[in-house]
């Protein structure tokens, strides 16, 4: 749905080119604060692998019901604005307690605090994206929001790179000092993304109608209660995401891979760098390609080189393979995260629009917590190599659901 009386910024709706610019900074930001936490962990505090995956874990699938429960509600009371700038402001008031955090029980509440806020946050604003744009450029939309929040990444891992490069620059592991220039740094642009709220409207409401071509603005339409509900492709594609995301744990796995293959601090960051300079580079173009051949086939080329991604995480042992592997991760994301979300807002009606990326994101973020916990164990039980062979295992699972169960 677009809004009729504002002007186009660069092209866009004014209130994707505001919320991609919220998202811009906030991911400056959580990038110097947060990137480097487990490695922090890891290296200042001493704390093993498994409890780094329950910190993550816990963090991200608590917070997740949250997601559930906001979409809901926004549905509800038809007001994405509030609720997604509520989220964005108590992640930015968790920040700051990173400063005085000595052991990873502080570290896990204030993990919690800033993945609360993403979780109240999160449906209401991608479904604001979704209220903001039209059906013909919705993938575009989305591509455009990923890339703004990933080049907030890229330039706040530069920024990050610069502070390591300066403070430590060929010591392997982190020392503290240079983390709480890091935090302090990252404070900043947390409390700047505030403000450009002020620009973002909340659209204009029109009667729902169900997912079909033929459903016209204006119309007159009586929905069923089968209509108005969340489709049987949405749930199947919600069991397929499951199975996706049981393999996908924490990147604070890669960052660890990484250090444990041979790689500082410093190329580490670099890495992730690369990592987000790729992503942002591909998330436009694959968004408007998946407007023009369809979502499907764009998320299953991202999955198939996730595998592969994961698989190489596993096999490979040369430190300089590391940066090969970034990229291509890079390279998965732009092509499969925006444009996943696109489906979903393809798959449900408009008015369930909030409810359908609450559910989405509530899946992915629950079954964090296992496999967190799963590729922590693997790691200490098996070796380091072991939560990627079933990453690409279970990755590879879902590529064939994609493929037998959904259809553009």
């Amino acid at each position: 749905m677009l809004e009729g009386n504002r002007k186009p910024v660069f092209g866009l709706n004014p209130n994707i080119f505001y919320l991609g610019l919220v998202s811009f900074l906030t991911d400056v930001s959580s990038e110097l604060i947060f990137t480097l936490l487990p490695l922090f962990l890891a290296n200042v505090l001493q704390t093993g692998t498994v409890i780094i995956g329950l910190i993550e874990g816990v963090a991200e699938s608590t917070a997740s019901v949250l997601k559930v429960l906001s979409g809901w509600l926004s549905d509800k009371l038809g007001n994405r604005k509030c609720l997604s700038f509520i989220g964005y402001a108590l992640s930015t008031l968790a920040k700051p307690f990173m400063l005085i955090a000595n052991t990873w029980g502080p570290i896990m509440g204030i993990r919690f605090a800033d993945r609360f806020g993403k979780g109240i946050r999160t449906a209401p604003r991608d479904a604001l994206v979704a209220d903001s744009s039209s059906e013909g450029d919705r993938g575009k939309a989305y591509g455009f929001h990923r890339a703004m929040d990933t080049s907030g990444a890229f330039l706040g891992l530069l920024a990050a790179a610069a502070v390591v490069f300066f403070l430590q620059r060929e010591v392997v592991n982190l020392q503290i000092d240079t983390y709480r220039w890091l935090i302090i740094l990252g404070i900043i642009p947390a409390f700047i993304a505030l403000f450009f709220f002020v620009f973002i409207k909340e659209p204009p409401k029109q009667q729902a109608c169900p997912v079909s071509p033929s459903c016209k603005t204006g119309e007159n339409t009586a929905l069923s209660a089968a209509e108005t509900a969340l489709g049987k492709r949405f749930k199947i594609f919600l069991c397929i995401v499951f199975l996706f995301t049981l393999g996908n744990s924490s990147d604070a796995f890669l960052i660890l891979r990484a250090q444990n293959l041979g790689n500082n601090v410093f190329y580490i960051i670099l890495m992730l760098v690369l990592f987000n300079a790729v992503y942002a580079l591909f998330s436009v173009p694959s968004g408007i390609l998946s407007d023009k051949i369809g979502r499907r086939k764009v998320i299953l080329l991202g999955w198939s080189i996730y595998a592969l991604v994961y698989l190489g995480f596993a096999v490979l042992d040369q430190p300089w393979t590391v940066w090969l592997l970034w990229g291509l991760y890079g390279l998965y994301y732009g092509l499969a995260e925006g444009v996943a979300r696109a489906l979903v807002c393809d798959l449900v009606p408009e008015d369930k629009r909030g409810t359908a990326f609450g559910m989405y994101h509530g899946v992915v973020g629950i079954t964090l917590l296992p496999a967190s916990l799963v590729a922590g164990w693997l790691w200490q039980s098996v070796n380091p190599a072991a939560p990627f062979y079933f990453g690409a295992i279970t990755a590879g699972m879902a590529v064939i659901g994609m493929v037998l169960f959904i259809r553009d």
